[in-house]
């Protein structure tokens, strides 16, 4: 028994360890959402969101450097009608690295089961935002220098079954 207080304790006080080995910082490219944001799923003006795979682009009063958001629902073993992603559509890697003469900057599309940026021909997995290489010849442009690579900016959401909100 007090080999497994022993254990339990040496587990308790590695997690705050263990929790800050990730392999990359925080994406310095991050928007700030100023509020929460709340969206209602199950209403018609969402329809696509309505089926798991479904995705939605949430753009209106978004009052931050973000470009707008992607709502994905998403597939849980868990509990199959109640999981949603919500990804920024700015690029997590060199978000200004597209500018038009506008000013107006690329934004992710989705072409499921992708999330992509044209500008840097990078692919994202829609389902957990992390980066891939569809094919060997689609590497990303984006630096190679050792920089960090980041995956999707993604945010974190509550669905009580009507009620979806959107956080930082």
């Amino acid at each position: 028994m007090k080999n497994a207080k022993l254990h339990l304790l040496i587990l308790i006080c590695a997690l705050p360890l263990l929790h800050g080995c990730t392999k990359y910082s925080e994406n310095p490219n991050r928007p700030i959402l100023p509020s929460p944001i709340t969206i209602y799923p199950n209403q018609m003006q969402y329809q696509n969101l309505h089926t798991i795979g479904g995705w939605e682009y949430i753009t209106s009063e978004i009052e931050s450097t973000s470009r707008g958001i992607i709502v994905f629902r998403r597939p849980d073993a868990d509990n199959l009608n109640d999981t949603f992603a919500a990804y920024d559509r700015i690029p997590p890697n060199e978000p200004d690295a597209c500018t038009d003469s506008q000013g107006n900057t690329t934004r992710m599309i989705v072409d499921y089961p992708f999330v992509v940026d044209r500008c840097n021909n990078a692919y994202y997995n829609i389902l957990n935002g992390q980066i891939i290489i569809r094919e060997p010849d689609m590497i990303p442009s984006f630096p190679t220098d050792g920089t960090p690579v980041y995956n999707l900016i993604q945010y974190h959401t509550t669905f009580d079954g009507s009620k979806l909100t959107i956080y930082n």
